[in-house]
């Protein structure tokens, strides 16, 4: 299997190098020279979300919990859903980051805020995709995790700094494809391995196939709002809608992307709820490398190679997105915005990839500091989902927002989801975080980000027609 893990990732270098000659502006390199059709950002929308934190936290989940570990991919389901309304719009508007929006409707302040907030959590997020690769490679060659995390940090370094969303996207049409053969034969098989659908789920325990099981109402709401606050103003995506060819290919890649996110989701999750039954008494770690373990020790040898290097690709992609776009907030949003105006092209590529570098090592850093995969993928996804979200949908979609409620709602969730999580694991009691008053990081976070914009909003001066009509001009 690492023979063929390594084979297959030699060629995505290949194909990347091929395509880093075609790399001549920053367009080029930061949003594919917005030329991307349909069909490819359906793609590589799915493999930039489909990373480690479903592969191994969510499968791993669902080797814990059962069926109420979807509502982690519900989030991501309901996200998109309404994503879809506001994708054309995004496309019109015509910029490169989020911060570039959030700067239109509130000032430079906010640029800054969401640059920061977008780099803590997007190098978390890179950070656990090392640490996935890691896990991997310990399974199927004689490395030990946190050297296969170094192997793999230095391969999505080297790899995103090739040439950038130009081949990022492309490539991704094939690992796309890849993980949900994958996935998808993984799950017949153990179907079918049992006797049938019944029989699988009838060898579960009762609350692994009811709404909450053992999660409970509140902790399986506090596995939603993250992620779909997380969707509703992740940058990759909104990125990636600047790379369209036009507004009309990102509202179809939309339509594309949640079908897809839906049958892979549930099809990783379901890997690991089925394996819990053949493979029973895993630690909360070990659980999350399931759908590895599956490739390795279930599956027949071609399904498993097939099944490993859909997850290595996975684990590739999403890493490289996850390290491109917080590079560009900072060269973009940052150097070039306040230090540097008149960068050339050729610095701006050579500094973004310098700034890749840079990311890949501290998320290598960051990795070590969190137990799970799962508990990095959570506390990323509340502190973009609270410290940029609400702030982004209010430029767009809300007519009253104001310039103050926007920085003021950026910095609150933000300095929320820091202070909330630092408690938490100060009080942490034997592996389980000591939130105050009970409460999971994503309910205060959300609940103050969303009512600091609202309620400053409305105790400031509206915003005159000239300043609300970058973004609103059109929708009014």
């Amino acid at each position: 299997m690492l023979t063929a893990v390594l084979l297959y990732l030699s060629i995505l270098v290949l194909i990347g190098t091929v395509r880093s000659r075609r790399v001549k502006t920053g367009d080029d390199f930061l949003v594919a020279g917005r030329t991307l059709p349909a069909r490819v950002l359906v793609f590589t929308l799915l493999a930039t979300w489909i990373g480690s934190g479903s592969l191994f936290g969510g499968a791993g989940l669902g080797y814990r919990a059962g069926f109420p570990a979807l509502w982690q991919s519900a989030g991501a389901w309901a996200g998109i859903a309404l994503v879809y309304f506001i994708a054309p719009r995004v496309r019109r508007i015509a910029q490169y980051t989020v911060p570039d929006i959030l700067e239109l409707r509130y000032g430079p302040t906010a640029r800054v805020l969401g640059t920061v907030t977008t780099v803590l959590a997007y190098a978390t997020i890179a950070a656990y995709q090392f640490r996935g690769g890691g896990r991997l490679l310990a399974l199927i060659a004689p490395v030990d995790p946190d050297t296969g995390a170094l192997i793999t940090m230095v391969f999505c370094v080297v790899f995103t700094a090739l040439a950038g969303m130009l081949s990022i996207a492309y490539l991704d049409v094939g690992n796309g494809t890849l993980m949900t053969v994958g996935v998808t034969l993984a799950v017949i098989f153990m179907v079918g391995d049992v006797g049938g659908l019944g029989a699988a789920l009838a060898a579960l325990p009762v609350q692994h196939v009811s709404v909450f099981g053992t999660l409970g109402p509140q902790a399986s709401l506090a596995l939603f709002l993250p992620t779909m606050f997380l969707l509703l103003g992740e940058a990759n995506m909104y990125q990636k809608f600047f790379s369209a060819r036009d507004e009309r290919a990102a509202r179809l890649a939309v339509g594309g992307w949640i079908v897809g996110t839906m049958v892979v989701e549930t099809l990783i999750d379901a890997t690991g709820i089925l394996a819990s039954a053949s493979t029973p008494g895993l630690t909360d770690a070990q659980s999350e490398e399931i759908v590895i373990r599956v490739a390795t020790d279930v599956l027949p040898d071609f399904m498993g190679v097939i099944l490993v290097c859909g997850a290595a690709a996975i684990i590739v992609s999403t890493a490289n997105s996850f390290l491109l776009t917080p590079s560009t907030n900072l060269i973009r949003d940052v150097y070039q915005r306040f230090i540097n105006p008149d960068v050339t092209n050729r610095q701006l590529i050579a500094y973004t990839r310098a700034i890749v570098v840079l990311l890949g090592v501290l998320g290598y850093i960051a990795g070590n500091f969190f137990p799970t995969i799962l508990e990095m993928a959570l506390w990323a996804y509340t502190m973009y989902g609270a410290g940029i979200t609400p702030a982004l949908l209010g430029a767009l979609l809300w007519r009253r927002a104001t310039r103050q409620g926007g920085v003021a709602s950026i910095f609150v969730g933000m300095g929320t989801t820091l202070a909330w999580e630092v408690v938490g694991r100060i009080r942490t009691v034997d592996g389980v975080p000591g939130y105050l008053f009970g409460l999971e990081t994503a309910y205060p976070a959300l609940a103050l980000s969303i009512g600091t914009l609202v309620v400053v909003s409305l105790l400031t001066p509206a915003q005159s027609e000239e300043e609300a009509a970058p973004l609103l001009g059109e929708a009014r």
